[in-house]
Parts: C-alpha cells; sequence; structure tokens
C-alpha cells in the first residue's frame, strides 16, 4: 500500500511539472506574437523601413525542415530546390545520380523479361536473351543520356554505381511479383538469400573436413530453415513466385524435365507441377535416411502419392506422354520423328524400336551363335530396323535392285575335248551348249575355240 501511495504522489508531482511547463510556453508564446502583431511593418515592396526607435531587423528561420518540400517529380527543378537550401554541388550530384539510378534499376525490375522470370523452362529463350539485352542496353543509354543532360558530360566522375559492391551478387529479383516490392523487402530478401548460401557453405565444408558426405536430411532441414524466414517477408503469391524460380524443388523440376527432352512444359504445367510435389518433395527429401520397413513404408506411400499428384496436375494425354518419355527408347524414337518432320510418327517407331531391342537381347543371349554369326545377325535387324522407321515415318525404301545374270562362262577348247566332255565338266546338257554357241560346229570342235557356257541348277563337277 505505501508502495502505492509514493507512486500515485510521484506522479502527481510529475503532472503538475509538466502543467505548468506548458503553461510558461503558452505564455511565452502569446507575449511574443502580441509584439509582433503589434509592431509597425512598412507596406510589402515600398522599402519603407517601419517608424520607431531602435528599430532592429529579425530574420525568423523554421525550425522544422520537410525533404518533401525540396523533392520534385521534374529534375531540374528538384535541383533548384536544391541549391537554393545551399546544398552544395558535389552533394547535388550524388543526390541526382542516386535518384537516377534507382529510378532505372526500377525499370529494369519491372519491365525486362529475362530468363530467370521463365522459371517454366529447361533451357533459356534465345530470344527473351537477346530482347532483354537490347532492353538493357535502351535503359542504360537513357539512364546515362538524363544524367548527361542534368548533371553536363562529366556526371560520370561521381557515378554512385561504379562504388565497389558486395562479393555476393546476389538473386534476381525482376519482373511483375519481384520486380515491384518495395526496396526494404528486396534487401531482405537478399539478406535471406546470403545468411542461407552461408549456412549451406558452413555445413558443406564441415562435412568436408571430416571426410563426410553431406546428408540428405539436414540438407532439406537447412532449405525448410531459409523457406521459414522467407514466409514472414513474402505474401504467398510472392513466396510461390521466389521458390518458383529459386527452390532446390523447382530446380529439381527443371532437370527432371531437361532429362525427357522433348516434354516442354507450359508456365501453367509447370506451376500445377510444383504446386503437386512440392510438400510431398520435402516430406520424402525428409525420409530420405530411412531404412527401417516403416520409414521406408512411408517413403513409398509418400512417392506414389506423388506419381499421382503429377497425373492429376498434368492430365491423362499429357501424363502418358510424360511417363513415355522417361524411357530412352521412346526419346530416341521422338528425336528420329523430329529429325525427318513427322512428330506424329514417333509412337510407331517407338514400337518398332521396342522390337528390336528385344530381337537384339535375344540373339546376344543366344549361346549357339558365333561371335561373328551374332555380329551378322545384329546387322541384319539393324538394316530392318532402318527399313521399318522409314516406312514408319513415311519415307520410301530404296528400290530393290534388278537380278543380276550369272557371270558369263566361256571354255576354250583342248585337244581331245568333245561337246560330250564340256557337257560332262559343267554339267549342261549339249542340246544347251549347241543352243548357246548357235555358229559353232559342235562336231568340228578344234582347239583354242571357246564355247560359251549357259547357266544350270545342276553342281558345276570342275574343281
Amino acid at each position: 500500500m505505501d508502495l502505492q501511495i509514493n507512486k500515485y504522489m510521484r506522479w502527481r508531482v510529475l503532472a503538475y511539472v509538466s502543467l505548468g511547463a506548458n503553461v510558461i510556453l503558452a505564455a511565452a508564446w502569446v507575449l511574443v506574437a502580441g509584439y509582433w502583431s503589434a509592431s509597425p511593418r512598412g507596406t510589402a515592396g515600398s522599402g519603407q523601413e517601419p517608424s520607431g526607435r531602435g528599430s532592429t531587423n529579425v530574420v525568423v528561420r523554421r525550425q522544422f525542415f520537410s525533404w518533401h518540400e525540396v523533392e520534385s517529380v521534374d529534375y531540374p527543378t528538384y535541383i533548384a530546390n536544391l541549391r537554393s537550401i545551399g546544398c552544395p554541388e558535389p552533394t547535388i550530384r550524388d543526390i541526382i545520380i542516386a535518384d537516377v539510378n534507382a529510378l532505372y534499376a526500377r525499370k529494369r525490375a519491372t519491365e525486362l523479361v529475362t530468363p530467370e522470370q521463365q522459371w517454366w523452362r529447361t533451357e533459356p529463350d534465345t530470344n527473351i536473351v537477346q530482347a532483354a539485352a537490347e532492353k538493357s542496353r535502351v535503359l542504360e543509354e537513357e539512364r546515362r543520356a538524363l544524367l548527361a543532360r542534368l548533371l553536363g558530360p562529366t556526371w560520370e566522375a561521381g557515378d554512385m554505381v561504379n562504388l565497389p559492391r558486395p562479393s555476393q551478387p546476389g538473386i534476381l529479383l525482376d519482373g511483375a511479383v519481384l520486380g515491384p516490392l518495395p526496396p526494404e523487402t528486396k534487401q531482405a530478401l537478399q539478406e535471406v538469400s546470403v545468411r542461407s548460401q552461408e549456412r549451406l557453405d558452413a555445413y558443406l565444408a564441415a562435412q568436408r573436413s571430416e571426410g563426410k558426405e553431406p546428408d540428405p536430411v539436414e540438407l532439406a532441414r537447412l532449405r525448410q530453415q531459409t523457406r521459414l524466414e522467407l514466409q514472414r517477408i513474402l505474401s504467398p503469391a510472392q513466396l510461390e513466385e521466389f521458390l518458383l524460380r529459386y527452390s532446390q524443388n523447382a530446380t529439381n523440376l527443371r532437370a527432371d524435365f531437361g532429362q525427357l527432352r522433348f516434354f516442354n512444359p507450359t508456365a501453367d504445367e509447370f506451376r500445377a507441377m510444383f504446386q503437386a510435389t512440392d510438400t510431398l518433395d520435402q516430406q520424402i527429401q525428409m525420409l530420405a535416411n530411412a531404412t527401417d520397413p516403416n520409414g521406408l513404408a512411408q517413403r513409398k506411400a509418400l512417392e506414389d502419392q506423388r506419381e499421382n499428384a503429377i497425373k492429376i496436375a498434368l492430365g491423362a494425354k499429357r501424363y502418358e506422354e510424360y511417363r513415355l518419355l522417361q524411357d530412352p527408347i521412346y526419346r530416341d524414337a521422338v528425336a528420329i520423328a523430329q529429325q525427318v518432320g513427322t512428330p506424329e510418327a514417333a509412337r510407331a517407331i517407338y514400337a518398332v524400336n521396342l522390337t528390336t531391342a528385344s530381337e537384339q537381347q535375344r540373339i546376344r543371349a543366344d549361346s549357339s551363335l558365333t561371335a561373328e554369326q551374332k555380329a551378322i545377325e545384329l546387322k541384319k535387324l539393324e538394316l530392318e530396323q532402318l527399313q521399318a522407321n522409314t516406312v514408319a515415318t513415311g519415307g520410301e525404301l530404296p528400290p530393290e535392285p534388278a537380278p543380276q545374270p550369272p557371270p558369263r562362262r566361256t571354255h576354250l577348247i583342248r585337244p581331245g575335248d568333245s561337246a560330250a566332255v564340256v557337257a560332262l565338266l559343267y554339267g549342261v546338257p549339249v542340246s544347251a551348249i549347241r543352243a548357246a554357241n548357235p555358229r559353232v560346229d559342235l562336231n568340228k570342235l578344234k582347239p583354242g575355240e571357246s564355247l560359251y557356257i549357259p547357266p544350270t541348277l545342276l553342281p558345276n563337277s570342275l574343281p
């Protein structure tokens, strides 16, 4: 009770003192105001001094200065206002340079379309890269021209943009969602990024010093810590945009699509895939070290759930294409079909290639064939595959070569040779030899004459 009374008394004393001080200040203000209102003034602009003795020129300056009274949306007016308050020229130059640099930093953040904004692409769009470079060049020329017009051609001597920058380059915060963020929010994001990288580097260095591999579960924990920091800074939509661009899960998703080569997801498909798998991927990563039956079962259930979520996100048709592209044989079929300009033939080529792969496996496993025989069979199979793929893509097979007549055979008559002997040697009837040699008398053969031997189906009796 005594303590409460003492506190109450002290409060009353302070209240009285404060009230008295306010009364004194108010009285002083009234006296001063009355003095100035009673003092005679010359007519404005007349140049006459007020009558009275002992007159004194008093300059009253405001004690409170607002920067908004100097700032202007018009740069020449802004500079004139700075000069009117006595701001030194080097300071004016630094202020204007900083302000213009900030203006064009906002322009770059909101007007440029950079490859980082197309987070669904596995490879940057070369057209976007070129357009961004050209737009950046135009903005830089505008910035320099504006500063030269405002500060003269030597403005660059004090360009604050040329001051040293931190060793950490930071992350690019541009586009429709991250570009308009306030500077303090962008700075907070850069700090989160730097802290996150420092934690990761410290952990990896510690693991290397101990001769250990990084623990995937610990890496997942570090990433979750970064996400918690981001959630305190960004709205849900801003956080999703940030994660789509810079999270490990989004990076892994881009790598998966890159391996498929021909899937090329749209922005909506990539976003749907990320939304469907991000939370599940975090849970799967936390079970990376599971070896017990319960942990393995949980991970398998999450992986099955993830696959079903992908199917729902993509829809039946695109999911089928997504699954087929997991097979390298199908990717090769798509590559062939696109190369010849018939992408619709990919499925037919895939069927041919599957059959060929199965037959190749059978030939290689056939122990009854020698190595040379296997090589011959595989070469024949390769030719058949090429022909089937040509047909599948609508191409034309080269015409079958025309049957070539057997090589012309001749027999040089030796002493003692007769038509019967020649017929016996070649297994050809005498009548066939006579028909093949109409100008030769077979009854009067002479050594040195040549006889044309017609083809026969009988085995040749000559060695």
